[in-house]
């Protein structure tokens, strides 16, 4: 299906590092509201699926680290987001399918000594895991701002990292494996989106533009703070300062959101 926000062609065939217009209003409202069925949907079954790890991969400093990168590569505020989400469901599927290949079937002393030389290996690459996740991310957001395989070496060896090319191919389609090719999803950003386009369809009044350039610094800030306005949310609703762990544990699915 086609995306209700639109990039204008004419733009997007430029390639600059300027920011492509977003066009609103510019679908039916059938295709509107089939679109709003689908993301229903899409959630729904996000949510029934989500891992118990949800969430392990969205802390400040590496949220910090991805939003930084994308602004060093020059690319589209959408890219980001796009990113964070491929990388939190890359890692926590990536690390389930290596401890239980790993761990299964053998002995306790066995299994700490190679789940440790595995976690020494993620730490390792991990840094090469969040390029690739970049990457992809750039693919699907503007085709006119893609991290190819030479800009990405070019940076990981700026940074003191001796990849070759071979590896930077290896670890893309690692990611894209590990998550079966699935790396399309809504991020935040699309629900915005859609939530604005929804407003200016049932009043024309709205300046969704403006708005959605509001809306898109709201969202960085609520994704740098994630934690701590959850924390102070949670607080608020169970009307205790101090949440036990099953309180967190049971107020712990919303984050999927963000």
């Amino acid at each position: 299906m086609n995306k209700v926000v639109v990039v204008k062609a004419a733009e997007s065939r430029t390639c600059s590092q300027t920011t492509p217009e977003l066009v609103f209003s510019a679908v039916s409202p059938e295709m509107l509201e089939e679109f709003l069925v689908d993301v229903a949907k899409e959630n729904e079954s996000s949510l029934l699926t989500l891992s118990s790890h949800a969430g392990s991969f969205k802390k400040l400093k590496l949220i910090e680290f991805v939003f930084l990168l994308c602004e060093q590569l020059g690319l589209h505020q959408v890219t980001r987001y796009q990113a964070v989400e491929i990388l939190e469901r890359f890692m926590i599927r990536y690390i389930e399918k290596l401890y239980s290949s790993t761990c299964t079937g053998s002995d306790k002393n066995t299994e700490k000594c190679d789940w440790g030389l595995l976690q020494v290996r993620i730490q390792d690459h991990f840094v090469l895991r969040i390029m690739s996740c970049v990457q992809i991310a750039s693919k699907i957001s503007f085709h006119c701002q893609i991290v190819n395989n030479i800009m990405a070496l070019k940076f990981l060896q700026s940074l003191g990292y001796s990849y070759k090319k071979e590896d930077i191919l290896d670890s893309e389609l690692l990611v894209l494996d590990t998550l079966s090719f699935q790396v399309n999803v809504p991020s935040p950003v699309t629900h915005t989106e859609i939530l604005l386009e929804v407003m200016g369809y049932n009043d024309p009044s709205v300046p969704v533009k403006y708005l959605h350039s509001i809306s898109l610094k709201v969202l960085k800030f609520v994704y740098l703070m994630r934690n701590t306005i959850y924390e102070n949310l949670l607080k608020i609703a169970i009307e205790n300062s101090t949440p036990s762990e099953l309180q967190r544990l049971c107020s712990s699915w919303p984050q999927l959101a963000v």
